[in-house]
């Protein structure tokens, strides 16, 4: 056998019983999702600003930052809806490195997912307690939805999960926006694919019972870049581009037309000091045509209290990734004040 048991793992349940979210910020998501809910529709014109850290690794300053933000929010409230990026599992791409809180809370410490769980809980609550914002989380386990599906109000599905058929059944399970990116080799057929069968009905095996899905209408797309064939980050955020998906959603017929943009990863080539200026520049798209602005729902954006990024070390930045490299706070509050004057 190749593996052994380490620790038995809370039911759901439990952990919600444990750790609930109280009556006045059920009210709070309720009244945020249904917002959100009706950008994807088209019943409100608002755009969407999903931003925040690439990885969650510390409570204290997710929970600064996301209260910085609730401020902003208050501000740009009749243009801008402010979704948090609160990112608890960290995708590896040779499975080395940190994972994110769910496999370690605390990046000093042994992993240990039963403290996870209960960790990004807490600070998912703590966070919505101290901005009124509810997040946006990466479904890398679709199993582990179940430990905070009341919490969150919207969901990504990496560039490496797109093509996995239980990322796309599972979603096809959800009444939230999921946002579906473009695979690392670009091809959006393949996000289209994944949209189509999120949008679809399905019977699956979901947490041990035979489910019956009738399908979300608020899968969408997600444009991230995409890498070629000598390894090389390539963007897909131009005119042409977004074009391209437009074209697709024409064709394929299908419900709510939508596309969020990220303005890292492979289209900044890494480079995250260029998502200001790529945010500007798909602005500026949505303005020249009316339907690339109907169709552009939001940006993606990787930000922080610190600028840059750090390695793990016995003297840690407070506020600074640990993971991919972000936006500072000062160039945040400018870019985001800059897009509610441009949309």
């Amino acid at each position: 056998m190749g593996y052994k048991n380490i620790h038995k793992i809370m039911e759901a349940k439990d952990v919600i019983e444990s750790l609930p979210l109280p009556e006045s910020l059920k009210r709070i998501k309720e009244k945020r999702d249904e917002d959100i809910k009706n950008v994807f529709n088209g019943t409100s014109d608002k755009f969407l600003v999903i931003i925040g850290p690439c990885s969650a690794d510390n409570e204290d300053a997710v929970c600064e930052y996301v209260s910085r933000l609730g401020k902003i929010q208050e501000k740009v409230k009749d243009k801008l809806i402010i979704i948090p990026r609160i990112y608890t599992n960290k995708p590896r791409t040779t499975g080395e490195g940190y994972k994110g809180m769910l496999h370690q809370p605390d990046p000093d410490k042994e992993p240990n997912i039963s403290d996870g769980i209960l960790a990004i809980r807490k600070m998912h609550i703590r966070a919505i307690e101290v901005s009124g914002l509810t997040a946006a989380d990466e479904m890398l386990y679709p199993d582990n939805l179940a430990y905070m599906e009341d919490l969150l109000s919207y969901h990504a599905v990496g560039a490496r999960s797109v093509e996995n058929q239980q990322h796309r059944l599972t979603s096809s399970c959800l009444d939230l926006p999921v946002g579906m990116k473009n695979p690392t080799s670009g091809d959006l057929s393949v996000m289209f694919n994944a949209i189509k069968a999120a949008q679809s009905g399905h019977n699956f095996i979901y947490r041990s019972n035979e489910v019956e899905t009738t399908g979300n209408p608020y899968a969408h797309a997600i444009l991230r870049g995409y890498v070629n064939r000598h390894g090389e980050n390539m963007p897909n955020y131009h005119y042409e581009d977004l074009e391209d998906v437009l074209d697709f959603y024409e064709r394929r017929g299908l419900q709510n037309p939508a596309l969020i943009v990220d303005t890292n990863h492979s289209n900044s080539r890494k480079r995250y000091y260029e998502q200001t200026r790529i945010a500007k520049e798909i602005l500026y798209s949505r303005k020249y045509n009316a339907k690339l602005k109907k169709l552009i729902k939001g940006l993606l954006i990787e930000s922080y209290l610190l600028e840059g990024s750090q390695e793990i070390s016995d003297h840690m930045e407070y506020g600074k990734s640990i993971t991919d490299p972000c936006l500072g706070w000062e160039e945040t509050e400018e870019l985001i004040y800059y897009i509610a004057e441009n949309v």
